[in-house]
């Protein structure tokens, strides 16, 4: 059959084998450009749809479709996944016997498969060089993934992509397509220059990922935090960034000592350890992976839900694809970054040592634009899009900058004795000794002179830990800047002269607390979508696939919500087709059917042309209010609602804050009061060190409660 000839409709297709009713963003006219037999480069964030652009057409074309990708472990990933949904597809590697690679070949020469997955170097390189057997079938389409490899500019240069450019030549009348999820200017040049494509049509997809959280915070007790921020995903996925082997055998050990369900991975570790430990993450049998960069490019697990950096990275295309490997079925995420200004540092050191100065000139341009990022005022979300040339009106609501607008706190008496100090030593040292000095510290350290100053010791009521924080926030506000490389030494800006000059109040954004990540209330039924998780973990380990591949969350989230009860119905929910319908319909309508029995539920029909809209806050909130005022506890609510716990107590914590209920429905006012005087004292935001302190007197939600209109 010609490969022009149009096989069946691009919607048909998207319907009967991937489950969705339509496409998104540009998918629609990226697939009209393969099919005119256009060159085409796709710039779409992870979690977009890239590979529904090229594998829809791959089924409309008659032939075959080829698939650069440069990792072993994402090609088998998708391959995987498209048998899952009824698509013949195979990938030829180093991994593979040589009969396998034989069998493999003569399915492709026969027609049967219809994708065909490659690392770059396998197309020139080895004894049989694949080249030479391409021009023997009929090719219709070469999708290039992760087409910023091509570029030095990029950050995850491969020279074995500049070869593909050659490829481009030998099929003249084929049609390419180049994907990427980051490229900057320089980068995006380079994609169309070095792959040889002609005149390609250019689609360039908004970068904005609205369903990540992004945070900063300063590094220290970066385990504390971290821990924190753990313990509100206890049943989540993540991937935990550390700078070096060490920090990440160091860090998976200590998880693993609190418990919790963590894995290290870096190029260290033996092969076969490597491959093992990621297998159990993807497989959802780990949770957690602490890994090196090396880990991660191709992994397309759907269900991540958080990624922790704790080292600042190198440049921001880097953690955009770090950060986009959390929510790519687009629920709720989280990205957190721990920075300090020594990581920034420490990565300068290590680009100076380059020999290419060109190189090492536009690699110090990005890592200065990483520390920016870091030390923004300013909505990282739109820090972020504008990096890439989009603007993004308004500022997100959804980052840690936006959260603290408006959550200022009057810190002028201990900010006034801080920035006294640095004056007073000098602006001739660096935050650990100023700190010394401020606390009156004996230390041989602390030079004599010094202890006569007479803001030696004003500081000794705080511990070291406020006083690090609140040199972190002066330094982010520009009341404070650092000077020298090796030994940075603090200088007042000209801004904090003036503000001390004017003895103006320095109001600053003080921390939220890691634990309170933004999660949106619940119209689902918790108790049934852990027992469909458990369905799709069973199904998984009997057919050696991830369990994203049977159904990805958002899928089971649709399940759990619109509780589906026959086929017709089952057919509505996003990600359910035709083939995964007649494999695993029967055994999840059975455990659907059962909840809705048990619990003498009514389902809801979900009409297939919109898309799932949650609650509005609001309106469950209003609900929320108005069961309590009818007397019920939190419990009677929830279980009222087929909510957790977790999401009715942040109903009412919200109305307290809005001052439609009244604390003291929850506390006596002895208790709030009591509270709130220890919150103040304590001089940070976060709620962990309070309840160490009371223990079990108050519960995190009375804590909250007594806090909802401070913070």
């Amino acid at each position: 059959m010609d490969q022009a000839v149009l096989v069946k409709k691009p919607e048909e297709i998207l319907k009967k084998f991937f489950g969705y009713s339509e496409f998104r963003g540009d998918q629609k006219q990226i697939i009209q450009s393969i099919l005119t037999k256009k060159d085409t480069i796709v710039l779409m964030p992870t979690g977009g749809g890239k590979s529904v652009c090229y594998q829809v057409p791959a089924m409309v074309f008659g032939g075959l479709t080829l698939v650069i990708s440069p990792l072993i472990s994402l090609m088998k990933d998708q391959v995987d996944a498209l048998n899952a949904n009824g698509i013949s597809a195979a990938f030829l590697n180093s991994s593979q016997s040589q009969s396998e690679q034989r069998f493999i070949s003569s399915q492709i020469q026969s027609g049967k498969i219809k994708l065909l997955y490659i690392a770059p170097e396998r197309l020139y390189r080895g004894d049989y060089p694949l080249i030479d057997f391409l021009k023997t079938v009929n090719l219709s389409l070469v999708a290039i993934d992760e087409a910023h490899c091509v570029s030095q500019w990029g950050h995850d240069f491969r020279p074995e992509y500049l070869k593909i450019g050659e490829l481009r030549k030998l099929f003249p009348q084929i049609p390419f397509i180049a994907l990427t999820a980051t490229a900057d200017k320089l980068t995006r040049k380079d994609i169309a220059d070095k792959l040889g494509l002609k005149t390609p049509q250019w689609f360039i997809s908004s970068f904005d990922r609205s369903n990540i959280t992004y945070r900063v915070t300063a590094k220290r007790d970066a385990m504390g935090k971290l821990l924190e921020f753990l313990d509100f995903h206890k049943k989540d996925s993540g991937v935990i960034y550390c700078l070096s082997r060490k920090n990440v055998e160091e860090t998976a050990s200590e998880l693993q000592v609190r418990g919790m369900s963590a894995l290290p991975y870096h190029a260290g570790l033996p092969r076969e350890e490597r491959e093992k430990n990621q297998e159990l993450f993807i497989k959802d049998e780990v949770k957690i992976m602490v890994a090196t960069i090396a880990f991660g490019m191709g992994i397309d697990k759907s269900n991540v839900r958080f990624v922790v950096h704790m080292n600042m990275p190198q440049n921001i295309e880097g953690y955009y694809q770090e950060t986009g490997r959390a929510g790519r079925d687009g629920l709720p995420s989280d990205a957190l970054l721990f920075y300090s200004g020594q990581d920034a540092i420490t990565l300068g050191r290590m680009l100076d040592q380059g020999e290419n100065q060109e190189f090492t000139h536009v690699m110090q341009d990005k890592l200065e634009k990483m520390k920016s990022f870091c030390q923004t005022k300013v909505c990282r979300r739109k820090f972020l899009l504008n990096y890439f040339g989009e603007n993004h009106a308004g500022d997100c609501g959804n980052c840690d900058i936006c959260f603290q607008k408006g959550n200022r706190q009057d810190m002028t008496i201990p900010s006034q004795m801080l920035l006294s100090t640095v004056a007073r030593l000098g602006e001739n040292f660096g935050i650990g000794y100023v700190i010394l000095v401020l606390r009156g510290s004996k230390s041989a350290k602390v030079q004599e002179a010094h202890q006569s100053l007479s803001v030696y010791g004003i500081g000794k009521d705080r511990p070291e830990s406020f006083w690090k924080d609140l040199g972190d926030k002066l330094l982010q506000e520009d009341y404070l800047a650092e000077a020298g490389a090796q030994f940075p030494t603090l200088k007042l800006t000209e801004f904090a002269w003036q503000k001390l000059k004017a003895k103006e109040k320095i109001l600053l954004p003080m921390e939220e607390s890691l634990s309170e990540v933004s999660s949106k209330p619940s119209t689902h039924h918790e108790e049934l979508l852990d027992e469909l998780k458990a369905l799709r973990y069973s199904i998984a380990q009997k057919s050696g696939v991830p369990p994203y591949v049977v159904f990805a969350d958002n899928s089971l989230l649709e399940m759990a919500t619109y509780l589906p009860v026959d086929e017709a119905s089952f057919l509505t929910i996003s990600g359910v087709g035709q083939v995964k319908a007649q494999s695993y319909g029967d055994d999840f309508l059975k455990v659907v059917g059962e909840y809705v029995k048990k619990n003498n539920l009514t389902p809801h029909r979900k009409v297939q042309t919109q898309r799932a809209k949650p609650v509005r806050s609001s309106q469950s909130e209003a609900l929320t209010l108005k069961l309590f005022n009818e007397g019920k506890n939190i419990y009677q609510i929830a279980e009222e609602r087929g909510m957790t716990f977790n999401t009715v107590e942040e109903h009412l914590v919200n109305m307290v804050k809005k001052k439609e209920v009244d604390a003291e429905k929850f506390l006596s006012k002895d208790d709030i009061l009591n509270i709130r005087l220890a919150y103040r004292r304590q001089g940070t935001h976060f709620l962990k060190p309070l309840k160490e302190q009371f223990g079990e007197r108050y519960s995190y939600f009375q804590l909250k409660v007594a806090l909802a209109e401070e913070r």
